[in-house]
């Protein structure tokens, strides 16, 4: 699956964020070929897991683990999350970018389905699995469709699940948001709002966005 902004925004966003909690142990849902894992083990010295459903995506994923200088602290699992998670071995960062699209027109491409489509996963069985992997302290940073953020935060919410922050992002100034990234925690707190735009109107990154991304954008 090809790098797209808003994935690389979620993973910015989120090592930035955790640096200040200093995690112990990081999970990502959904990982593909690694590159949440990745961004977030450049920023933070602990040991993540990455936990992806398709075979080919997973073997990738373990390479470009293999690959990179943080590889003793990267593991790379292929399972289903909604069958490992496991309540004995909970995460105090949980991280995801999650197939979010129901009851839309597939693809002919089944593979692109699993990843993109909650044909195998979808976010009420996302939020149960990530319910008994975090812990009490714990966040949970996921990256949605906006038009999805009320029906997220009510399910999250009946799951005792609620958002701390809120990362409102769109392509322009001209545009309407179409991302959100939630950070969603097991304690009630004042949930802060933030907007985030990629891009000015002459196609050039933003400064916001530049200062987000700079660290992994190598021509930024």
């Amino acid at each position: 699956m090809k790098v797209c902004t808003d994935a690389c925004i979620l993973g910015a966003f989120t090592a930035t964020t955790i640096c200040k909690n200093e995690p112990t142990k990081i999970l990502d849902i959904g990982a593909g070929t690694g590159l949440l894992s990745l961004m977030l083990a450049q920023k933070n010295n602990c040991p993540i897991t990455a936990i992806e459903i398709d075979k080919e995506a997973y073997i990738q994923c373990t390479q470009n683990f293999e690959a990179s200088p943080w590889q003793q602290q990267l593991q790379a699992i292929h399972a289903d999350i909604q069958y490992a998670a496991d309540v004995h071995n909970q995460y105090d960062c949980i991280i995801s970018n999650p197939p979010f699209f129901e009851d839309d027109i597939l693809s002919t491409n089944n593979k692109k389905n699993t990843a993109k489509h909650a044909t195998t996963l979808t976010l009420q069985q996302l939020l149960v699995a990530v319910e008994k992997l975090l812990t009490a302290n714990g966040s949970f940073y996921v990256l949605i469709p906006y038009n999805r953020l009320a029906y997220f935060t009510n399910i999250a919410a009946a799951l005792q699940l609620l958002p701390s922050n809120i990362l409102e992002i769109k392509q322009t100034p001209n545009h309407q948001y179409f991302r959100a990234i939630v950070v969603l925690q097991k304690q009630a707190v004042h949930c802060q709002t933030q907007s985030l735009t990629i891009k000015e109107m002459d196609g050039t990154y933003s400064n916001a966005c530049i200062a987000l991304l700079k660290d992994y954008y190598l021509y930024l």
